[in-house]
Formats: C-alpha cells, sequence, structure tokens
C-alpha cells in the first residue's frame, strides 16, 4: 500500500487521526527536516518561496534551496516578502515566506495580518533558536533581551489560524504537515517556527519522497441542503426584483463558477462587492457593477438597494467595504450565503453546507426573473469619457484611467494600491479573463508593490498593470529591484500627487505632504545597467500615450514605470464621498 497522508474533513484531536503513516517502514534512507518541508510545498503547488535570510535560517533555507522544483526568491526586507506571499497566494491559493527569529518575524507580521484579514492560505517560515537553547535560561540575539523565547509565538497567535514550534524532530513530521493541513483547510495564514539545529539532520520518520498530500473535499450534509434550498428557493420567488450580490468569500469557497451558473439560470441582476472585484466576469449579461454603499458605480446602489430580496454570496459587511456602512440593505430582505452557511431573511440559520453546492442547487431550483435587471437596463447611461484635453494640458486623474482601460485584456492582471487608485480602478471595466487585486479591509499602504512581485512570479502568463500612490511606494520601492532580478515584466503606473492624497481628504494637514522623489530616476538607479527596465515620467496625455505605446510595443519584455505627475486635489469623487462618510461616523475632521 502507497503511503499517503490523508486530511480528515473535520478536525482531529489527535494528529496520527488525520495521517496515516502505516506503510513506513523505514526501509528508505532517510532524508531531512529542510528536504521534508521542500517536497510537501512543492507537492501543495508552490514553485516560489519568498525569503530574507538571516543566521537562525539559513542551514533552512539550504534545505530548500536544494529542492530543483523550488525556487527561493530573496527579497528586500520581511515585509515585502510578506507582501509577495500574499500576492502569490491571490493567484495559487497558497504561498511561502521564510524569515529569521523575532526581527524577522515581527518585521513580517504585518503582511500576515493582512493575509489574515484577506483570508490567504500563507504559510510563514521563522528559523529558530537552537532547540538546545529552549530552557537554558540564555539570552540570545535577535530578541527582547529576555530568556523567554515566546513572545514572536505569541504575537503570531493573534494573525494566524495554527502555530507550530519545531524544536523536536520525532514530531517535526506530524507538526509541519498539520500546519500546511490547516492552511490549506481553512484558507488562513499559519505559523511555522523551525529551530536551526534541526533543518539538516536525517531523521527515520523523513522518507526520501513524503507520502502524497492532499486534502480531502469538504462534504455538505445532503438532508440540510435540501432543507435550506428549498426555504431559500420559497423565500427568493416570491420576490419581485431580486438581485445578487458577489463577495470575496466566494474565492475561499471555490464557488466562483457555481455562482455564474446560478446567475445564468435565475436572470437576476448581479453586482460585486469592492473586494470581489474580478472573481466574475465582468461581460456577464446581468453584470450591474460595484455595490460599495455611497462609493458603488452609477446606478448599482439604486438597483440593489430598491430590491425586496438580495442573495449576497460570499459578502464581508466591515467598515470599509461598506463605505463606512453605508449600505442601506435590510438583512430581514437578505439570504447570506457563506461558506459552509445560509442565514435567510435574517431567521434560520442552516450550517454543514458547501456554498458551491448551494448555489449549483438554487440553479434547479429558483425561477427566472430579470425585473431588477430590466430596471437597470432602463435607468442606465452610460457614462461620458472625460473632457478632452487641451494640447500639453496637465494630466488628469480621469484622463490616466481611461487610458489604463484601453491596456487591459485577458493576458493582463490590475493590482489597485490603497487610497484613490480603489475608486479609481473599481470604475475599470475588466475584460473576460483580467486578473484584479487589492486589499480593501486591511489597506496597508505598500502592499502593492510585494503583491505585485508575488502574483506576477505566480502568473507569469500575465502582464500585471499596477496603479501605486507616490506615498505607498516610498513604504516599500526597494523590492522593485526584485521584480528585476526575476526577470518580470509589471508595467507600474506611479501616481505622483506629491503626498498622501487620501488622508488629506479625511483630515488636512502638513504631514500630508512627503518628500517628492524623482521616482523614474530612482528605478533607473535601482536597475543599474542589470535586466530589463524602462521608465519614463510625464505630465500630460500626448507623453502618457506615448509611453503607453512604448511599454506595450518596444518594451513589451521589460519591467516598466511611468511616473504620472499629478495635482495633489485631483481625486475621483467616489473618495470625497467615501471620506465625508468616514468623517460623519466621528473620525476628527479640521474645519
Amino acid at each position: 500500500m502507497d503511503t499517503k497522508a490523508i486530511i480528515a474533513s473535520k478536525p482531529a484531536n489527535n494528529i496520527n487521526a488525520i495521517f496515516d503513516f502505516s506503510s513506513c517502514n523505514g526501509t528508505q534512507n532517510p532524508s531531512t527536516l529542510g528536504h521534508h518541508l521542500a517536497r510537501r510545498l512543492v507537492q501543495i503547488g508552490i514553485t516560489d518561496v519568498f525569503t530574507v535570510p538571516g543566521d537562525f535560517n539559513l542551514s533552512l533555507l539550504d534545505g530548500l534551496i536544494a529542492e530543483p522544483e523550488l525556487n527561493l526568491i530573496g527579497c528586500c526586507n520581511e515585509l515585502n516578502a510578506g507582501y509577495a506571499a500574499d500576492g502569490y497566494a491571490r493567484s495559487r491559493g497558497v504561498s511561502a515566506c521564510v524569515v529569521t527569529f523575532t526581527v524577522g518575524g515581527l518585521s513580517v507580521i504585518n503582511a500576515i495580518a493582512g493575509a489574515y484579514s484577506e483570508n490567504l492560505a500563507v504559510i510563514c517560515i521563522v528559523g529558530g533558536p537552537n532547540s538546545n537553547d529552549y530552557g537554558s535560561n540564555r539570552i540570545l540575539h535577535h530578541t527582547i533581551g529576555l530568556a523567554d523565547f515566546s513572545q514572536e509565538l505569541r504575537c503570531f497567535q493573534t494573525v494566524t489560524c495554527h502555530q507550530a514550534v519545531v524544536k523536536d524532530l520525532e514530531d517535526a513530521q506530524l507538526q509541519i504537515d498539520e500546519a500546511i493541513a490547516v492552511a490549506l483547510k481553512e484558507s488562513k495564514p499559519v505559523y511555522i517556527c523551525i529551530s536551526c539545529n534541526l533543518p539538516d539532520i536525517p531523521h527515520p520518520s523523513f522518507p526520501q519522497e513524503p507520502a502524497p498530500f492532499f486534502l480531502t473535499p469538504k462534504l455538505t450534509n445532503q438532508e440540510g441542503l435540501e432543507i435550506a434550498v428549498e426555504a431559500t428557493a420559497k423565500y427568493l420567488n416570491k420576490a419581485v426584483k431580486p438581485v445578487i450580490v458577489s463577495g470575496p468569500l466566494l474565492r475561499v469557497a471555490k464557488a466562483c463558477n457555481s455562482l455564474i451558473e446560478l446567475a445564468d439560470a435565475c436572470g437576476y441582476a448581479m453586482a460585486v462587492m469592492p473586494s470581489a472585484k474580478g472573481l466574475i466576469p465582468e461581460n456577464h449579461p446581468n453584470f450591474i457593477g460595484t455595490y460599495w454603499g455611497v462609493a458603488s458605480t452609477p446606478f448599482c446602489a439604486e438597483v440593489v438597494e430598491s430590491a425586496d430580496a438580495y442573495l449576497f454570496a460570499g459578502a464581508i459587511f466591515d467598515e470599509l467595504n461598506t463605505a463606512g456602512f453605508s449600505l442601506h440593505v435590510k438583512m430581514q430582505k437578505a439570504v447570506i450565503i457563506q461558506s459552509q452557511s445560509v442565514v435567510i431573511a435574517n431567521g434560520p440559520r442552516f450550517g454543514g453546507i458547501q456554498m458551491r453546492d448551494v448555489l449549483k442547487a438554487l440553479a434547479r431550483r429558483l425561477e427566472y426573473n430579470s425585473t431588477a435587471y430590466k430596471n437597470y437596463s432602463r435607468m442606465h447611461v452610460s457614462e461620458g469619457l472625460p473632457s478632452q484635453c487641451d494640447p500639453k494640458e496637465n494630466l488628469k486623474v480621469s484622463i490616466l484611467f481611461k487610458n489604463i482601460q484601453n491596456m487591459l485584456s485577458s493576458n493582463t492582471a490590475v493590482i489597485a494600491e490603497t487610497g484613490d487608485s480603489w475608486f479609481n480602478c473599481q470604475k475599470l471595466k475588466l475584460p473576460q479573463g483580467c486578473g484584479y487585486e487589492c486589499q480593501i479591509n486591511y489597506g496597508s499602504i505598500g502592499w502593492s508593490v510585494g503583491a505585485t512581485l508575488g502574483y506576477a512570479q505566480a502568473a507569469s502568463n500575465k502582464r500585471l498593470i499596477s496603479c501605486i500612490g507616490d506615498g505607498s511606494f516610498q513604504m516599500t520601492a526597494q523590492d522593485v529591484s526584485t521584480m528585476l532580478r526575476c526577470g518580470q515584466r509589471n508595467i507600474i503606473f506611479l501616481l505622483n500627487n506629491g503626498g498622501y492624497t487620501t488622508e488629506e481628504q479625511f483630515h488636512v494637514g502638513p504631514y500630508n505632504v512627503i518628500k517628492n522623489w524623482n521616482y523614474a530616476a530612482l528605478v533607473d538607479a535601482i536597475h543599474n545597467g542589470e535586466g530589463k527596465c524602462w521608465t519614463t515620467k510625464v505630465h500630460c496625455e500626448e507623453e502618457l500615450v506615448e509611453a503607453i505605446k512604448t511599454v506595450t510595443e518596444e518594451k513589451e519584455e521589460c519591467l516598466c514605470l511611468i511616473e504620472v505627475v499629478l495635482h495633489m486635489d485631483d481625486t475621483s469623487k467616489e473618495l470625497i464621498q467615501f471620506a465625508c462618510r468616514l468623517t460623519a461616523r466621528g473620525r476628527p475632521q479640521k474645519p
């Protein structure tokens, strides 16, 4: 019988109940912890690991780099390594980063918190103290000066769904496999700390080729499914103008295709929440735009909020996804379908049923009703194009994004940095197959540089178009160098408006003005003649059009940065509406 590692569909109290190692007879030459971890990462679909070396993780990195199917990508700092793992997981479903103890762990932790907020399976691996130092009362370097080494662990406990401290080879295989399994099952980050003296020591529990690693599918309670679907269909079939609103948890539930099947069958008008943009095709005949409260795309909020029933699939009702809790919907008119539950009209809750199974079953039970979409079609007026610029007129944000729109195709993906890029990129109409990523709830500025690195590495078939503000870029600019080392051909639009324009809409102050950089020249300096890179600075539409022509034709295989000089007060109306909403809820604002 082949050795198999089978992950149970329900949590087990004993790890031996989850994994079956009965056929490990010890006849193979034993391998090492480092080799085992490397093979496990490859088995679950990871081919790139984002790293920053430190003396506690060097032996572990040796074990990983020896794996021919694994590519180690050295990042400029741990925060960017974590952001890169975030971006990678958005494309591949899982990712890994490796840092050193405490000074590395407490640096990467901000990115891991963001991944937790976004429901991403990031495996954060830390090289830890020598196993002999535990309990020795020694004060080690890279610590806070205490002999207690648990500070880093305690910090990670709040931003990961599982933690493993590996300081004993006897249990190392089980600890590593359990952590990886939990990350995949929960779609959340996990933390694995491995003592620095263990990775290169052979041990009988590590065969040369680890047991196959796979998850059994989560199963639906069929009786519960039938009851939930019958009640849901009965409720929605009574509605006059029902709508569908899709949320970001569709990705976690792997239910995007099931939702499209439902929309095809029932004819409901279909909107997305901002953090779900890109999960469903925007060329779908029932698509009506982004539902984002006061920042919704035109006519979308009117249709959703006038509906007499709404089906929310995978929704998250946090402050930023709701534009300061400005959604005017009533939960007693809503069907809320989450990864493993259904709630109807703020009343009965049905659990133990998978979202994709519910959506597929509803596709067979709901009556066709396109009333809401017909209402949208009647009221919808196509948005006008931005007014024509005068020759050499200073560039406007609206003109910039009009030109970015024309660059999109199935071979591109958009990365929208926190801030006004959220709102401008939400208005882009994505062609079939065009990717889209943003970090709505956590909103950590600077995220997009690392996320661009990671996503591009995971999806090499796409050319990334990243829209990044100058303030955000100053946080994490270093890892443009890593993009060059990896031969990436991303296009970065650097929006240079002289400061924290988003914060300025909330609260005017001199601290929102930052030191201006020559961003194009900075990236040229980082390039330093190694790799393929092209940069330029544009002030008007004529220069922008010429730059876009260059990056899409002559410099198609290069990493490109276009620095776009804009006025600090040139913002989207949605940002202003959003800021007014949040300040009205108690944010301090100067008169």
